[in-house]
């Protein structure tokens, strides 16, 4: 199953909303905007919970008047951190604030995004993005779940996260989708009944990681050392070995990596 603009996939169509008010957790990230956006081009109501708009989602500052009206709630909140404790202690608290304000304010239906694969890779953060799938299934609000892949954007977060004259990339199999697809499919979701664990979704192929940085760095003209880097124990061989790739059928991406790097040169350009 692959979708793109025009909601054929099963959903309702991104087009056809009904004027909601939709609160977005992390509403100025990389997904959070274009979730933003795709509900706004939709017909709804795009509440972005952001400290930049006056909510903490950490203390909770400015939550429950941000939340008064919305009907759905998206969670795209996000930390930087490879620490377990870090990314647990931040996921844990954001959820439980998010579905104690959505309960006060009597939301419908809570919709979070997650990553395929954190139930088989001990890996820091995605102890983190468990524990808030653990607190979006404790509450008494209808909630769905979306586990994606990793975005086609994370070859380029991985080069940037070690500046100088060398490059570090995990060796790592993904099936990279892209994050305007990944909104677009939260937003099918939010308007459609709560299903629990949604279909996992991905892109259209299977990448390695490496490969990924090795192209972006030759588009970019950059000549630098690429060090290709396994993460050790069990981390790294389900990571080398396909462990963060969906495990069934479910919808996927139509934008390849290569499609998105060639969009992405011209509008860097």
């Amino acid at each position: 199953m692959t979708f793109g603009d025009n909601g054929d996939d099963g959903y309702m169509s991104v087009k056809e909303g009904s004027g909601m008010r939709v609160a977005v957790a992390g509403g100025t990230g990389l997904v959070g905007r274009y979730v933003v956006g795709e509900l706004a081009a939709a017909g709804h109501e795009p509440v972005v919970l952001a400290r930049s708009q006056g909510v903490d989602l950490v203390t909770g500052v400015g939550l429950d008047a941000a939340m008064a009206g919305v009907e759905a709630v998206i969670d795209v909140s996000n930390v930087t951190t490879m620490s377990d404790k870090k990314a647990i202690a931040f996921f844990g608290i954001v959820g439980r604030n998010l579905l104690d304000a959505g309960e006060r304010a009597g939301v419908g239906h809570h919709v979070l995004l997650s990553i395929v694969g954190i139930d088989q890779i001990g890996f820091g953060y995605y102890q983190g993005k468990l524990r808030q799938e653990g607190v979006a299934k404790s509450g008494r609000t209808p909630w769905t779940v979306l586990r994606a892949t990793q975005f086609h954007e994370f070859a380029e977060q991985t080069l940037d996260r070690v500046p100088g004259p060398l490059a570090v990339a995990p060796r790592m199999r993904t099936q990279p989708v892209a994050a305007r697809e990944v909104a677009q499919q939260l937003v099918r979701l939010t308007m459609a009944p709560a299903q629990g664990m949604a279909p996992e979704l991905a892109g259209p192929q299977v990448e390695q990681m490496v490969d990924m940085v090795r192209r972006l760095l030759r588009d970019r003209n950059q000549r630098r050392l690429l060090l290709p880097m396994r993460m050790p124990g069990a981390v790294g061989t389900a990571m080398a070995g396909g462990g963060l790739l969906p495990a069934g059928q479910g919808p996927r991406g139509s934008q390849t990596f290569g499609a998105w790097l060639a969009q992405h040169t011209v509008q860097e350009g």
